[in-house]
């Protein structure tokens, strides 16, 4: 790996910067925001600092620490390409293991000294006048040149509103803030959702609790997961022969490109991944009943397909019940289902109208990806939020720069999302973009850089036009791929080397480029700034 602190050194110039100013700030210490700031440094931008509002980094890897998480991208995909790690213990690595690996990034490229612990973003509002965001911590001021929003899509708990929820006397608590201290072995456990998330945990929690009952709202895609160890001689190869690695890496990248087309409208592709599923499906669980409650009535794709091998043997083990019946209120220590709309209750269900005894509800519903509350923090050079400006539907030119949002980059942002395979190739491309700003406002000593809006929206017009024949668009089912006015808003709807291809270099005839008068204190070199050196927690 390479030390950062053996690059040279290209800061921005900037005579009298103000105290507290940072040439660029960065919030969110998951992959995204610790990725940016090791390629920055790399680059030789040193005037930097990371705002995380834990006290650890790590992001959703740090939050999601609920019994069997893990990844369900290959291992091999799921590390910075610049930061492979050759001793991932199984194909699809364990929660901890990505936790550790975040934690080791920290040290090898000494970003410690450029974290700022247990600081939450409050406000970030652009100032035309200075060239600036001025940001609102939880620990104080700061103002940045350049701020970068990497706090992820998976940041925000979602919690369904439900009547009598908060009248409920146990424990209730989101898998992403999973209570380790609640005993449940002689529990009655609620679930309610099943996403990727509760197909993780309920295998779990059907081995651990007296009784689990499954409150499933809409029923999964679900295909083999295919899990196992990676051998000791492959890792002490990978270590040995770092090309052997990057060899892997590369098949096990093109391999999953290889099965886009099924989500792009390719009939033939869609019928074989269906085919899988089902097969699946039936081999797991034969009683018919069952069976039907779990075969969903979309495309497969539009919503995201699990993996998972013992998710259904969980569902038919005697001390579990799954009910597809909707919850139409809780009570202190219940949940009470009504029946669907001009349906009987399939056969083996709960009775319609039931009241379920409840001790613990799990919440596996997810996350706000579509109406993030960062959205409504962040103030443009008109005095609008982003939300005010979204509207209910995201949009950026290239996931990335938003119109009226000077010298803003979203990591992950609007339709970066992908389906088939590791969103770290497309944060890896939208750093690349942010390099190519950096150099290009450096070059031309520009103050600020703010997208076109006529190019923004040239840009997610073709984005939706892209999108028709895709199955996410047009596979027949409602969920988090969608936005409230029901455009897909997550997705990126082409293969993702199409988008490095164009994430490659900033096309200065996009943005409208502002050259200061006199000299900006927007950017400082290093070690001018009073916080350039902020300690952990400080």
């Amino acid at each position: 790996m390479t030390d950062p602190h053996t690059t040279n050194p290209v800061p921005y110039e900037a005579a009298g910067a103000s105290p507290g100013h940072m040439s660029v700030v960065i919030v969110g210490a998951g992959f995204a925001g610790l990725g940016t700031a090791i390629r920055l440094l790399q680059e030789g931008h040193r005037d930097l600092l990371i705002l995380e509002r834990a006290d650890e980094v790590g992001g959703t890897w740090r939050d999601n620490a609920y019994p069997g998480c893990a990844c369900d991208v290959p291992s091999r995909l799921y590390s910075f390409s610049f930061a492979p790690n050759p001793t991932w213990s199984r194909r699809f690595a364990p929660q901890k293991e990505i936790e550790q690996y975040l934690k080791h990034c920290v040290d090898q490229y000494g970003l410690t000294p450029r974290l700022r612990l247990g600081c939450e973003l409050q406000r970030a509002t652009w100032n035309p006048e200075r060239l600036r965001w001025d940001l609102d911590t939880s620990t104080g001021p700061l103002s940045a040149g350049l701020l970068v929003m990497a706090q992820g899509p998976l940041s925000e708990p979602a919690i369904p509103s439900l009547p009598g929820l908060e009248g409920f006397t146990g424990e209730a608590f989101h898998s992403a803030g999973w209570k380790h201290d609640v005993d449940l072995s002689a529990k009655r456990v609620g679930v309610i959702g099943t996403g990727a998330s509760a197909v993780q945990f309920i295998p779990h929690l059907q081995r651990t609790a007296q009784q689990v009952t499954v409150f499933q709202r809409t029923p999964s895609w679900i295909a083999p997961r295919r899990d196992r160890p990676v051998p000791a001689w492959q890792r002490h190869l990978f270590q040995l022969a770092p090309s052997v690695q990057r060899l892997a890496r590369g098949w096990e990248y093109m391999t999953r490109e290889a099965t886009l087309p099924a989500l792009l409208g390719n009939r033939t592709m869609a019928a074989l991944g269906r085919r899988e599923a089902l097969a699946h499906l039936h081999r797991q669980v034969k009683d018919p009943g069952l069976r039907s409650k779990l075969t969903p009535d979309y495309a497969l794709g539009c919503k995201r397909v699990l993996l998972s091998d013992n998710y259904y043997p969980a569902l038919v083990q005697p001390n579990v019940r799954l009910v597809t019946d909707p919850i139409a209120s809780v009570g202190p220590n219940t949940v009470l289902t009504t029946p669907r709309s001009g349906a009987q209750a399939a056969p083996g269900a709960a009775s319609a109208g039931t009241t379920h005894p409840v001790d613990v509800l799990i919440f596996g519903t997810g996350f706000r990806v579509t109406d993030a509350s960062y959205a409504r923090r962040v103030i443009g050079g008109d005095g609008r939020s982003l939300h005010e400006v979204w509207q209910g539907s995201p949009q950026a030119h290239l996931g990335t720069t938003v119109a009226g949002f000077p010298n803003l980059f979203l990591m992950a942002g609007p339709n970066t999302g992908v389906g088939h395979t590791s969103l770290i190739h497309m944060i890896e491309s939208q750093i690349n973009y942010l390099v190519s700003t950096l150099q290009l406002m450096r070059s031309r000593g520009l103050g600020s850089v703010d997208v076109r809006a006529e190019t923004q929206h040239a840009y997610n017009a073709e984005l939706q036009n892209r999108m028709t024949p895709t199955v996410w668009a047009a596979g027949g089912c409602s969920g988090w791929y969608q936005d409230r006015t029901g455009r897909v808003t997550t997705i990126w709807p082409a293969s993702t080397w199409q988008f490095r291809r164009r994430t490659r270099a900033i096309d200065p005839d996009e943005y409208a480029l502002t050259t200061p008068c006199v000299t900006p204190d927007q950017f400082n070199s290093e070690g001018s700034g009073s916080v350039g050196e902020a300690q952990p927690g400080s």
